[in-house]
């Protein structure tokens, strides 16, 4: 896969509905990938960078993502139909939306390698409606925290210690109002707002669009690995 250069945040800030439009309305068969996550997006108030809806995880011994930041999302259900089923399902369960919440149908980033966990995730994206009340909790037993990440937070790095696949590593991080932001969520985030791979040595994660950023060009849309 063709590496996309990296660029900076625009200025001003690129709203949600552009940021949407790169991306298909795509129903993927659930057989495409092991999960799929959503990136709900919002308009910054008063003009700011645009935002992106995250949770974090509920403290739970049988959950490898235990305590752990990440997009709203879980496995598979073959009885979700398709992958967006499972974005959309998993968006309901966890922080309470629902079709009417959202400005739009569900668009397709891609299927991203989580090597971590040992599969493909499916990547959505939707902004948020402006009718839409706030994002809740829907699962304690999942959830612990719901919050809004602006774009321009993830420029931010810094090294943490992280436990990876059993093993204490140090990794790059963004710190928010004190989440912690890493791993397979930060690699995905940063790749969908065109800022430069750190953690990825393969480059992006995410696949390229002909619509995308300025300067990428069209790519083989399978994902790469890292």
């Amino acid at each position: 896969m063709t590496s996309i250069p990296p660029r900076p945040l625009s200025d001003p800030p690129e709203t949600a509905a552009a940021l949407l439009s790169r991306y298909p309305v795509l129903h993927p068969p659930v057989s495409t990938a092991g999960a799929a996550v959503t990136i709900v997006l919002r308009d910054g108030r008063s003009g700011s960078e645009v935002e992106a809806l995250l949770i974090e995880r509920a403290t739970n011994p049988e959950d490898p993502a235990s305590g752990e930041v990440a997009l709203p999302g879980g496995r598979v259900d073959e009885r979700d139909g398709s992958l967006a089923g499972t974005a959309m399902r998993e968006l309901r369960e966890e922080v309470g939306l629902s079709t009417p919440d959202l400005s739009g149908p569900l668009r397709f980033v891609g299927a991203v390698p989580a090597p971590r966990f040992g599969l493909h995730v499916g990547v959505f994206t939707a902004g948020l409606s402006e009718a839409a009340g706030p994002p809740t909790i829907g699962s304690p037993g999942e959830v612990a925290h719901v919050f809004w990440l602006p774009a321009g937070a993830l420029t931010e790095s810094r090294l943490v210690t992280r436990d990876a696949q059993g093993a204490a590593r140090r990794v790059f991080a963004t710190v928010h109002e004190g989440h912690v932001i890493w791993g397979f969520t930060r690699r995905v985030l940063r790749d969908f707002f065109g800022l430069p791979a750190e953690d990825s040595p393969d480059g992006p994660v995410l696949p390229q669009h002909p619509n995308g950023p300025p300067g990428t060009q069209n790519g083989d849309p399978s994902p790469s690995s890292g």
